[in-house]
């Protein structure tokens, strides 16, 4: 796993309905590939952004109608490239969709895909609600997916304040782990660099996480600032909050250089679940 290569990071603003997206980010593919990236990804929800969730079931089609999957699966391999679809919301129930994420081979064979664990199910103080449960379905395996350079774990936005995940996915063997997003911009703003270096350096992994950045139908906003992390936390690319792509040289062998200077993923311990300690009547609040 010596062997460099180039990552790239879309970053786009998606609107609301799925065939300008596709034709849009067909280009910005594009421009990555002739930059020199070997792996290109793109941020959640790459091809709708829908903020209706009454919408947003009718609007998703099931995976063998998708017309961005069989776009983008086409344009891998006519690039011979790697393609990481941040993901893509799939019909996958009368009314229900999956967040669902691909990788995709440069013969445009989908090598692995994953589905969204955590759910985006938050109320913030400035009047945001978000309800992803309402329509989405979430998924139930943590995916390590083959790449030519190492395994690469798969996650999507909200999994990423989950550190269990991460660091199971590097135990398990990942050297890379993806965050494709589209982080609100409230959250982002307070969040987003820190838990992706943090990510970073709690696993000793290259972190690639590119994220939708800009307003969108009905005003609601993305805060991009689309990320290329080393193992050891240093920001490699940072994609600002205007659409593009950003890239980056990756040494595969800097991720046993971290795991080795600090080795803590083999340093994990077994112990109890936490409980109250109890001392005479204190936890009566005498």
């Amino acid at each position: 796993m010596t062997n460099r290569f180039k990552v790239a990071c879309v970053q786009n603003t998606a609107e609301r309905d799925i065939e300008p997206n596709i034709r849009i980010v067909e280009e910005m593919i594009r421009a990555a590939a002739a930059d020199g990236a070997d792996l290109i990804t793109t941020p959640e929800m790459v091809t709708m952004l829908e903020p209706d969730d009454r919408q947003v079931v009718g609007k998703a089609q099931p995976e063998e109608r998708d017309p961005a999957l069989a776009a983008f699966r086409a344009l891998a391999d006519e690039l011979d490239r790697w393609l990481l679809i941040g993901s893509i919301l799939i019909r996958t129930a009368p009314d229900k969709v999956t967040n669902r994420s691909y990788l995709v081979d440069p013969s445009g064979n989908i090598a692995a895909s994953y589905d969204k664990l955590h759910m985006f199910d938050v109320s913030l103080k400035n009047g945001e609600k978000y309800q992803e449960s309402a329509t989405v379905a979430a998924g139930g395996k943590a995916v390590l997916a083959p790449t030519p350079w190492g395994l690469l774990g798969m996650s999507i936005c909200y999994d990423l304040r989950f550190a269990y995940l991460y660091r199971a996915l590097a135990r398990a063997g990942a050297s890379f782990l993806a965050v494709p997003a589209a982080f609100t911009y409230t959250t982002g703003k307070a969040h987003w660099h820190v838990l992706i270096r943090a990510r970073a350096i709690e696993t000793g992994s290259f972190v690639f996480a590119p994220c939708q950045g800009g307003t969108h139908a009905e005003g609601r906003r993305t805060y991009g600032h689309s990320l290329i992390v080393d193992p050891w936390g240093e920001v490699l690319a940072d994609g600002g909050e205007t659409p593009g792509h950003i890239l980056a040289e990756i040494d595969p062998s800097r991720v046993e250089t971290a795991r080795r200077m600090i080795p803590s993923l083999s340093h994990d311990r077994n112990f109890d679940d936490p409980a109250p300690v109890v001392v005479g009547n204190l936890e009566a609040g005498e």
